[in-house]
């Protein structure tokens, strides 16, 4: 997908729309198709998962072809000692 390809190192914002033990899934504003994920791993220690519908701001790390998912580390998360 054209659309999730020019994500790759993009800012982007959206809403929290799952919660898992591994992460969480986030509907990508302006970009339907796509959905988000921040995993845990990326996640600095001391630090806490968003909550379910809160407006996030990341930034596209890596995404796959087949599935339209980006993964993203939350701008809090930059920069943050773990």
């Amino acid at each position: 997908m054209a659309t999730v390809a020019a994500l790759s190192g993009s800012k982007i914002t959206g809403e929290v729309i799952g919660r898992e033990s591994f992460g969480v899934f986030i509907r990508i504003d302006g970009v339907p198709n796509a959905v988000a994920l921040a995993e845990i791993t990326s996640m600095p220690l001391g630090m806490e998962l968003p909550a379910l519908g809160a407006l996030v701001s990341s930034e596209v790390y890596w995404q796959g072809d087949r599935n339209h998912q980006v993964r993203v580390r939350f701008d809090e998360w930059q920069g943050a000692d773990g």
